[in-house]
């Protein structure tokens, strides 16, 4: 059983990815990838690798990987708040079950300013979307 490869292949990178064109179709039947692209999520830009010209399929590829990439990338922000919110329990739980005196000593102030910050930045926003509402 043999799968057929991509024809396009997507090196994540931080900010986007480098594109390859995948071939296997050569005389040693051997994976091929020749660098086509560079790719910026953040701002749109695509820029063709060296004198390569982009084709129409090529840059649709691209925008379809783009699109899917940054709805990937909305879905684990959302999934590390949920996380986020997860932990704040279990250091509630644990700072008032297991937490020696040393150990609070140690976060406590940390974590104090970490939720006040936070808590300042929510309650600003909601204050804002409120204020959205009536107008």
């Amino acid at each position: 059983m043999s799968a057929e490869l991509p024809e396009f292949y997507f090196r994540v990178r931080e900010n986007g990815a480098t594109v390859f064109r995948v071939d296997t179709e050569n005389r040693q039947r051997r994976i091929e990838m020749s660098e086509i692209a560079v790719v910026n999520i953040r701002n749109g830009q695509i820029k063709p690798h060296g004198d390569h010209e982009l084709s129409e399929e090529e840059l649709e590829v691209i925008q379809d990987w783009m699109e899917e990439r940054l709805a990937v990338l909305a879905t684990r922000d959302i999934d590390d708040i949920y996380r986020a919110i997860d932990y704040l329990n279990l250091t509630t739980h644990w700072a008032q079950t297991r937490a020696e005196e040393d150990q609070l000593d140690e976060v406590t102030d940390s974590l104090l300013l970490a939720m006040h910050d936070l808590r300042t930045v929510l309650v600003r926003k909601k204050a804002d979307r409120l204020m959205k509402g009536q107008e």
